[in-house]
């Protein structure tokens, strides 16, 4: 209990700071906060699946990986982005760049779903989702979206300090985290509940916490894009970099008829949500309440 303590207010803290370091980091580079927040900080903030994913391939309990990966993707734009103006405000969510990254994300696990069939991850498994996962950023990058936040004419010196900094900061975040579902999963697993179903339902929201303080501290400084970014390029890593990090270097069996039934879950409430952030083109307290339902609704029609 006390290290899910310690590492929580560690991602709480490491987290305000990771999002003015990257801020500072966009206008200096002259790129779009929203690419910053699916790439730089979405991997940052992605660091607790991606480090379970390796441990969990290595200890050959491959479903703590699926299970993790799946769930985090379906509850960063479901539970997460429906706390998000709870928390700190309405914000504007639309745009071409979300939209092709909500897509991509159901694509992502339409093709896990597809690999987990036979109960196995291979390092060909793994280069299959890590070469999506670079071809769909490569998309967005080249996706123009009017609506996104200015990038402004800013002189920022030392970029490499910035940069630096924000990848410190973004590490810590994910020690703090990893650190909190740990300890947290030391005290489920006596419960006897089966692997998959305790990353998917409890790990997932561990290891989800940073993006959840990373997006609220972004929407309090005003960085809507930035916090936007992170969220929907956190579920597009989880769908696709994380899944693939550990077997790639270690090979595992996994339960297939689970991890297939996660990934359709997932894919189905990124894809409503997508279509939903599409057509609202804002996300308020009302429309925080739907992701919310939404969140429980799907989450409990994989139990049925």
């Amino acid at each position: 209990m006390i290290l899910i303590v310690v590492g929580l207010a560690l991602a709480v803290f490491a987290s305000r700071r990771a999002v003015t370091h990257a801020s500072a980091l966009s206008f200096g580079l002259r790129i779009p906060p929203f690419l910053i927040g699916i790439t730089l900080v979405a991997i940052g903030t992605d660091l607790p699946e991606i480090a379970n994913s390796i441990a969990a391939s290595i200890s050959g309990n491959g479903d703590l990986n699926i299970g993790d990966s799946v769930g985090s993707a379906a509850t960063q734009i479901t539970l997460i982005l429906g706390i998000a103006p709870l928390a700190g405000g309405a914000f504007t969510a639309g745009g071409r760049r979300v939209v092709w990254v909500g897509a991509l994300t159901a694509v992502a696990l339409g093709i896990g779903a597809f690999l987990f069939s036979d109960g196995y991850l291979g390092r060909r498994d793994a280069v299959i989702l890590l070469a999506f996962w670079l071809a769909a950023n490569l998309i967005v990058w080249r996706v123009r979206s009017p609506g996104s936040e200015p990038v402004m004419a800013v002189p920022t010196r030392g970029k490499a300090q910035h940069l630096a900094a924000a990848l410190t900061y973004l590490a810590l975040v994910g020690i703090g985290a990893t650190t909190a579902v740990l300890a947290f999963a030391q005290v489920s697993a006596v419960l006897g509940v089966p692997q998959y179903i305790i990353a998917f339902f409890v790990a997932s929201i561990g290891t989800s916490l940073p993006e959840l303080v990373v997006s609220i501290s972004a929407l309090r400084q005003g960085a809507r894009d930035l916090a936007v970014g992170d969220l929907f390029g956190a579920s597009l890593s989880d769908a696709s970099l994380s899944i693939a990090a550990g077997p790639l270097i270690a090979p595992t069996a996994i339960t297939g008829a689970l991890a297939v039934r996660g990934s359709i879950v997932a894919l189905v409430a990124v894809a409503v949500v997508t279509i939903l952030v599409a057509l609202t083109r804002r996300i308020d307290w009302k429309a925080g309440l739907i992701l919310l339902v939404l969140y429980a609704g799907f989450y409990a029609a994989f139990l049925v």
